[in-house]
């Protein structure tokens, strides 16, 4: 994809935030118009049921599912990354792309007990093949990543997004994109959002009430 038509994608995913409702949240089906998201094929049928079943435990809410399945499938994103897995409905969401890219994400979650809970889900969802949970403190376990990679989900402990930064940003390829979540407000995260925000390569907006989004430039 050319620069253009991925800043053309960009723009239209930002206008989403135009469609919101009471304190920036989108309303009915998280598309700001009420429509719930529709399967295209059987096995996009079977990961939307599997995610609407889905035991939930600080997951993100379906309109930044749907976030983050179209900024993956629009940058044609090969590897993605996720500092958060929790029960793994983000993940069926990075799933509903990748399995039309031909990618792969790699989650990281402390808790081996969500873990094994995501890990049932994505069998369900027959998605299991796309994904790599690594069960430990991200800190650590993280330093082995390598690029390039495309996509970035951050929705982890707070204080330590800066560092989670830190070690995906000299893999992530230009053009690539840095998705963090519960950032209504820079002074939420001034660590991460000043590191975002005052860096000449970095380009970043607020999508909606909840969602940064972050292009490291081409």
């Amino acid at each position: 994809m050319t620069f253009p038509k991925f800043a053309a994608c960009f723009l239209t995913f930002a206008l989403l935030a135009c469609a919101q409702g009471p304190r920036g949240r989108m309303m009915g089906g998280g598309d700001g118009y009420g429509n719930p998201p529709l399967a295209a094929d059987d096995a996009e049928k079977r990961i939307l049921e599997v995610a609407e079943s889905v035991e939930r435990h600080l997951n993100v809410p379906l309109e930044d599912g749907r976030l983050i399945r179209l900024f993956a499938e629009s940058i044609n994103a090969k590897t993605a990354v996720e500092f958060g897995t929790s029960t793994g409905y983000s993940g069926l969401w990075f799933a509903l792309a990748l399995r039309k890219t031909g990618g792969k994400l790699t989650t990281f979650e402390y808790d081996p007990g969500r873990a094994a809970t995501a890990r049932a889900n994505f069998e369900r969802a027959g998605v299991a093949d796309l994904i790599t949970i690594v069960v430990g403190d991200a800190h650590e376990t993280a330093k082995t990543l390598k690029g390039p990679i495309d996509i970035v989900f951050i929705d982890a402990d707070k204080e330590g997004y800066r560092d989670y930064l830190d070690k995906v940003l000299p893999h992530l390829r230009p053009g690539g994109l840095i998705l963090a979540h519960n950032i209504s407000r820079i002074s939420q995260n001034p660590p991460y959002m000043d590191a975002v925000t005052q860096n000449p390569n970095l380009e970043t907006i607020k999508i909606n009430a909840e969602m940064a989004v972050t292009l490291k430039k081409r």
